[in-house]
């Protein structure tokens, strides 16, 4: 049973012009509030990659390949085409958790950044099969054209063809969604600097992470992301990361992109299986992108 936490006296935003300060003061800060050591948020940290390759083991004989290769084309086609043949019927697969989990983090998002003359644009970065983009095409009182990007062809033709058959319709007649082969480490191939209001990243990043040459790749992405933001447009990644790590690693970004106001945060979410994940959000104030 996934129970949510939100709002846990974890938030914290600052406009990265005032974050001169070193890494040391910001883990000291963070570790304060939570009241954890360094040591045992090493030991957490270390269940939390336990328990992500338990929970793949439990769905698929490629375990090795896919812990392996979280990076690789063939490794996912392999992991979707596997978990579809095995049920007749589709069935969504939710990395972590699912829509209703954190629609509050991301639905509020959509409500207060509207563009009268056209569609809010967001992109479910790595969207695999999951029901979080039909969800937010579905639900949203705004205008919006989702995009349920993936770098496997595989699990964008099964969402695709499940949509359909469903019929899902919109809130607003004039929302849009579509589905797109994508390398997630190559976004700026297709959309432009800002161009997207929302980019949500539901354990895409912790794939990568995970992966080889992880570290390289998704940090490219990070900049991507940033880059492609429109003001005033927002980073969502919801992930198991310790928020000693992933804070510094946003705030170093944000800051070596040039975005000299910029919001870095984080909630908590919620624990699932003893594992507690967190939402990290980066949201632009001014148009600063190069």
């Amino acid at each position: 049973m996934f129970s949510q936490s939100r709002f846990t006296g974890l938030q914290r935003k600052f406009n990265t012009k005032k974050c001169g300060q070193s890494e040391t003061s910001v883990l000291q800060r963070w570790r304060k509030q939570t009241n954890m050591s360094a040591f045992t948020k090493s030991f957490v940290s270390l269940a939390r990659r336990r328990v992500f390759s338990r929970s793949i083991r439990q769905h698929s004989s490629v375990t090795t390949e896919l812990m392996e290769n979280m990076d690789k084309k063939s490794a996912w086609d392999r992991f979707y085409s596997e978990t579809s043949s095995r049920n007749p019927n589709f069935k969504n697969f939710e990395w972590f958790f699912g829509f209703d989990a954190v629609q509050d983090f991301i639905m509020p998002l959509l409500q207060t950044a509207s563009r009268p003359n056209s569609p809010l644009h967001v992109l479910d970065m790595g969207c695999g099969t999951s029901a979080l983009g039909p969800c937010i095409y579905r639900d949203s009182v705004l205008p919006v054209r989702v995009t349920c990007a993936d770098i496997s062809p595989v699990a964008v033709r099964l969402m695709r063809e499940h949509v359909q058959a469903e019929a899902i319709q919109p809130h607003d007649v004039s929302s849009h969604i579509e589905f797109l082969e994508l390398d997630c480490t190559q976004l700026d191939t297709y959309y432009g600097s800002n161009s997207l209001d929302l980019i949500v990243d539901k354990g895409t990043t912790d794939a990568l992470l995970r992966s080889k040459e992880g570290t390289e790749k998704a940090g490219l992405v990070l900049k991507q992301c940033l880059r492609l933001l429109r003001t005033s447009g927002s980073l969502l990644q919801f992930s198991d990361e310790d928020p000693d790590a992933r804070l510094v690693w946003l705030e170093t970004a944000a800051r070596d992109q040039g975005l000299v106001a910029a919001d870095v945060g984080v909630q908590e979410v919620g624990v699932l299986r003893g594992v507690c994940y967190y939402c990290y959000q980066v949201t632009l104030h001014q148009d600063v992108n190069k």
